[in-house]
Parts: structure tokens; C-alpha cells; sequence
């Protein structure tokens, strides 16, 4: 059985198959690109999936009906999955493999390969993609002040309690009335911004990140000065360009002990620190995209200002959980699909 209705004017996109490259090339449309292993051959795949775009947020109901694999590679997006029934084995870069279930859903960062463990027959879950950019924007306004990207959001989101059940709660209001029968609220354009926005900035109050301390406080975040948000629109104008803490501090105004102090009140991280993560995430970029056969890594690397191919790859490593060959390597294309049986 299958039968797959494309978006139309903003109409939910709905699927139900029990073909796995139709499944496989409707996850990629819509969330990310994808490698499944099913890990119950006596049991026939049942995919079952609605999802709907907001703006810079996707959201999508979906199951499978029988226990899958599913590798992602890097998501390039932040993500959340809400779930409703079943449960969630995965794990995300170098960290240790953890369990979502119905109390306790799975917060992905947009680095790191993704690997979905076993996603079982009876698991249902509100997938919920959220731009990069998107969020960090709304981080950076939420603070008045810039944000180190990636946001280090903490890897599990309680949905049994608190603001992380409140935030939930949205999650399947929304929803309820984007994927219904009947156009709801989230289709009017005068609604859909503001509800994305909303939709964003309630992860943020939500879930533990390093920031989240400073959104709670009292009166609110305290505004950064001038000079560290001109410091921080030069950095990211031009990070190949050698830039010193002095040549800095002379551009801005203000002293050395000043802006490295501003920087750590309201970046989270010292001048020389945010400069290499700017131009690190330049080079992962860089590497998704580009051609192995025509790119190398030490060309990526000259190119963003990293002069030590040993430091470079040590660095890239602790933030993005693999080399950077690696991530030159994944871009050549899909891998095959195999269909394996479920280990004893």
C-alpha cells in the first residue's frame, strides 16, 4: 500500500507507504538525508506521516510500524522529537547513546552524526526541525547580545512536567491544527510567524542550554555594549583575516580587559575562542559542500586562517564529533540501503 499527497499551497504533505525508498525519499524532502536498516523483516514497514512547514519550523507526525535504523549523518538543523508512544534509542556524535520516551523527549544539535538506534514498531513521535540561523536569531534577540553557535541545548527535553510539559503541550496543539482535516489557525499567513516564533523561543525558555540562566533573570538580559556587537559583526565579516585582541580592542574603543571581559559576560567565551569557532564553522561548511575530488582538507583549512593541520583537526573533532575528512568524504553522495535482520 502506498500513497503519497505533495504539498499544495501550504496543505500538509501526507504519507502512507510500506515501500521504503518512497519513505526514505520523503524524509529526505522534508527533514534529512538518510540510511534505514529494517531490523524486523517479519514485520512489514507501515509509514505513516504528515508534515507541515512553518516557516523555518517542520513539524511532522510520524511511525513506522516496525523497528527501524536510521542513520542521518549531520542534521544541519536543530531538532526535537516529541514522543508520543514507544521509544527512541540514539545517539549524536561522541556522546553515549541515550533512550527518549513518552516522559523524556530527544533534543538533537545541528552537528554530529545522528544515528536513530532502533526506532520501534510502536513509536510515534512529533518530529519538530528548526533552522540554525532561526534559532540562534532568536536566541541573540531573546539576549539583546550574540550567541555562540551551536547552541549547547541539553540532549533531553521532560515532558512530564514543567516547561518542558508546557512546551509539549504546544508542540501537539500546534500540531493538532496545522496537520487537521480542516486549514487551521497555523495556516493564516497573519498567524504563521508569530506562531514559529513563538514555537522557538519556547525551546529556548524550555530546555537547559548555557544561556538559559541569563533569559530567566529578573528584569530580563542585560543588553551587550556597542563595542562587543561591533566585535562580533567584524569577526564574522571576515574571519580568515588574521585579527589580534589589541587590533580588536582598537577597532571597537574600548580596552583589551574590556572586551574580554564583555566578551565573556554576554558571548559565553573569549574573543580568540568565538574567532576559531566562527571560522570552524566556516570550514565544516565549506567541507559539507564541497567536491572530494576537487577540495582537500588542508585547502579548507588555509582558507579559513588554520596555518596547523594537527590543531585544525583536533579542534574540528571535539566540536563537530568527527574529522574533517570525514565529513569531505560523506558529501560524495547517498549510501546503498540494505535491509538487515534484527541481531539475537
Amino acid at each position: 500500500m502506498s500513497g503519497h499527497d505533495a504539498d499544495d499551497g501550504g496543505r500538509p504533505v501526507t504519507l502512507r507507504s510500506s515501500d521504503l525508498d518512497e519513505t526514505r525519499m520523503v524524509l529526505a524532502e522534508h527533514f534529512y538525508s538518510n540510511f534505514v536498516d529494517i531490523l524486523e523483516p517479519t514485520k512489514s514497514l507501515d509509514t505513516q506521516l504528515r508534515v507541515t512547514n512553518l516557516g523555518p519550523v517542520t513539524i511532522g507526525d510520524v511511525r513506522f510500524g516496525t523497528d527501524l535504523k536510521l542513520r542521518l549523518h549531520e542534521l544541519g538543523a536543530y531538532h526535537v522529537d516529541v514522543i508520543l508512544s514507544g521509544q527512541l534509542e540514539w545517539q549524536q556524535g561522541r556522546d553515549e547513546p541515550r533512550v527518549a520516551t513518552d516522559t523524556s523527549g530527544a533534543v538533537f544539535q545541528p552537528v554530529g552524526d545522528t544515528v536513530l538506534h532502533r526506532w520501534t514498531g510502536d513509536c510515534r513521535l512529533l518530529a519538530v526541525k528548526i533552522d540554525r540561523g532561526a534559532l540562534e536569531t532568536q536566541l541573540a534577540r531573546m539576549l539583546d547580545a550574540p550567541v555562540a553557535s551551536p547552541i549547547q541545548l541539553c540532549r533531553q527535553l521532560d515532558q512530564s512536567h514543567g516547561p518542558g510539559r508546557t512546551w509539549t503541550n504546544m508542540v501537539r496543539a500546534l500540531t493538532a491544527d496545522a496537520l487537521g482535516e480542516n486549514r487551521g489557525l497555523t495556516q493564516n499567513p497573519l498567524l504563521a510567524e508569530p506562531l514559529q516564533e513563538v514555537l522557538q523561543r519556547g525551546l529556548l525558555l524550555a530546555g537547559d542550554h548555557p544561556y538559559r540562566d541569563r533569559l530567566a533573570r529578573p528584569g530580563g538580559p542585560y543588553p551587550a555594549p556597542r563595542a562587543i556587537r561591533q566585535a562580533v559583526d567584524l569577526l564574522h565579516s571576515r574571519p580568515e583575516q588574521p585579527i589580534t585582541i589589541a587590533k580588536l580592542a582598537d577597532i571597537t574603543g574600548v580596552s583589551e580587559r574590556a572586551l574580554q571581559a564583555g566578551f565573556r559576560r554576554y558571548v559565553g567565551v573569549s574573543p580568540t575562542t568565538y574567532l576559531r569557532q566562527v571560522r570552524l564553522d566556516r570550514a565544516h561548511e565549506q567541507l559539507r559542500q564541497a567536491d572530494s575530488g576537487q577540495t582537500t582538507v588542508a585547502d579548507v583549512a588555509h582558507r579559513w586562517g588554520f596555518a596547523h593541520l594537527g590543531r585544525f583537526a583536533g579542534s574540528y573533532r571535539a566540536r563537530y564529533g568527527m574529522s574533517p575528512s570525514q565529513t569531505l568524504n560523506a558529501s560524495a553522495g547517498p549510501r546503498t540501503v540494505h535491509n538487515v535482520p534484527r541481531q539475537s
